[in-house]
């Protein structure tokens, strides 16, 4: 059975119907609580880890990449839970986290701004003006956080698999949507996509760990993972950092072999 990955506008509606959705299939129904577990997993507030992975970041923030290593435990954190499969995910960018697993069913939830707004309102007590300015911060923090981290249009329809339009089709029928799909061929797990999954999970990992410890956190690398096999690539201006970006992946389980490509400059 797939992965599902909801991303919504704020109020669009999206977590009604990932919810929805989980109780039908019996999957287990993930959003904050990877934010928690992963502030937990690396020592960060998570005060700071949902404003880090929910907020565009500053100047100095894009310069440093404070962010950029809160977002790598994040992503470690919600991969791990993805190893398998049978998870409904809403919140931040699930689609793109969890990009080159085939058995993600990809879904895009909208709703025009009278609904929004009213959910809104009923559910933080705001008025008019403020629920409508409210969900303008949001959505336009969340278009430039996912331009800036991936180089994407969090609006392109390409990147989804639906797109469900709640001012067309109620809760309930965007369920009974989503579980057809959950059950067709092209969405259920093969052993491809579970090693793809695990690979993913892997290098997110061993990318977290590296962001984490001061010896290694200011490298610019990438990590990639293939049955057990962790290749480290990019560049660094010193020499200790080399040495010590090994040793440092080499504390997460389950790798058989780590290849350090960083090179000096």
């Amino acid at each position: 059975m797939p992965i599902i990955t909801i991303s919504r506008g704020t109020f669009s509606g999206g977590r009604d119907i990932a919810e929805c959705l989980a109780e039908r299939l019996g999957y287990p129904c993930v959003s904050r609580e990877v934010i928690v577990e992963a502030a937990q997993e690396y020592g960060v507030p998570v005060n700071e880890l949902t404003e880090a992975i929910s907020r565009p970041p500053s100047f100095w923030q894009q310069l440093t990449g404070e962010r950029a290593s809160y977002v790598d435990y994040f992503r470690a954190a919600l991969c791990e839970r993805a190893r398998g499969t049978e998870l409904v995910y809403h919140g931040y960018a699930g689609h793109l986290l969890l990009r080159g697993i085939s058995h993600v069913i990809r879904v895009r939830v909208i709703a025009d701004m009278e609904y929004r707004v009213g959910a809104a309102m009923a559910r933080m007590g705001l008025g008019r003006k403020e629920a409508i300015a409210y969900i303008k911060k949001v959505d336009e923090d969340r278009v430039r956080w996912t331009r800036f981290l991936y180089g994407v249009d969090w609006h392109d329809a390409s990147l989804y698999d639906v797109v469900i339009n709640l001012e067309r089709v109620s809760v309930q029928g965007a369920c009974d949507i989503l579980v057809h799909m959950a059950g067709l061929p092209e969405f259920q797990a093969t052993p491809e996509s579970l090693r793809a999954a695990a690979d993913l999970a892997l290098g997110c990992h061993v990318r977290a760990v590296l962001a984490r410890d001061p010896r290694t956190r200011g490298a610019d690398v990438k990590v990639s993972a293939s049955g057990g096999v962790v290749t480290i690539t990019g560049s660094t201006r010193l020499e200790e950092v080399v040495e010590a970006i090994p040793l440092v992946a080499g504390q997460v389980g389950g790798i058989s072999e780590i290849r350090c490509e960083v090179s000096l400059g």
